[in-house]
């Protein structure tokens, strides 16, 4: 049994110095739906599945410490819609790091049997500086039981449905985060209390042009926060 969610998935958010293409890629490479109204809210077939992609008047300058990991049948397509290979497979790692058309590394995972495009979001990926204290915060944060099988240099927690992909994973890197995450997600939660007595931090409260609360959590990543009043 899996403990009771203190937040529940809302959405992943993508910022952008060129909007309108990051979401034309993203839409395809992911076979998400431009919604109607705004080409850059990605829709898919569940409500947690959406993507927004945000405008930022920021250059991308360093690493993403967030990243995306993809299943593909092939790089075939994401190369026709702009990515490019950073790095292929070698003895210790057996996927292609990839770049997105601003520069935004992901992870293409070859799978034989699946089509080239759409591909599919199968994991989301945190860069830190201790993996299992931030596996059990979050495992915590959105009712995620501790790994089946712990992993000595990196932690990994399964969605178990609760996630709109496979695992949420956290890895370790000698580097200090440097810049606002270029990838964050959105929470549903009752109220910011229950986040921060267990050690978000408010980094803005809703004011302006939000109506919802930025938080960071415990190694600085920023995410989200929409309670019911917002």
């Amino acid at each position: 049994m899996h403990p009771t969610p203190v937040a529940t998935w809302q959405a992943l958010c993508l910022d952008a110095s060129d909007q309108p293409r990051l979401a034309e890629f993203w839409t395809a490479a992911l076979g998400r739906r431009p919604d109607s109204d705004d080409p850059t809210h990605l829709r898919g077939d569940a409500e947690g599945e959406q993507i927004w992609v945000d405008a930022v008047p920021e250059a991308r300058t360093v690493k993403n410490r967030v990243h995306l990991d993809v299943e593909t049948g092939g790089l075939d397509g994401l190369l026709s819609l702009g990515a490019t290979v950073l790095r292929e497979p070698d003895d210790e790692n057996f996927w292609y790091v990839m770049a997105d058309p601003e520069g935004g590394e992901f992870c293409a995972f070859l799978r034989p049997g699946r089509a080239s495009l759409p591909g599919r979001l199968c994991a989301v990926v945190v860069d830190c500086a201790d993996p299992h204290a931030q596996a059990a915060w979050w495992g915590e944060v959105f009712g995620l039981g501790p790994e089946s099988e712990p992993k000595e240099h990196y932690a990994a927690l399964e969605s178990n449905g609760r996630l709109p992909f496979d695992y949420l994973c956290f890895v370790p890197v000698p580097e200090p985060k440097a810049a606002k995450n270029r990838v964050h997600w959105d929470v549903d939660v009752a109220d910011i209390a229950l986040l921060t007595e267990r050690g978000a931090t408010v980094l803005r409260e809703p004011g302006g042009d939000i109506s919802w609360h930025v938080l960071a959590d415990p190694e600085g990543n920023e995410f989200c926060a929409f309670t019911p009043r917002t």
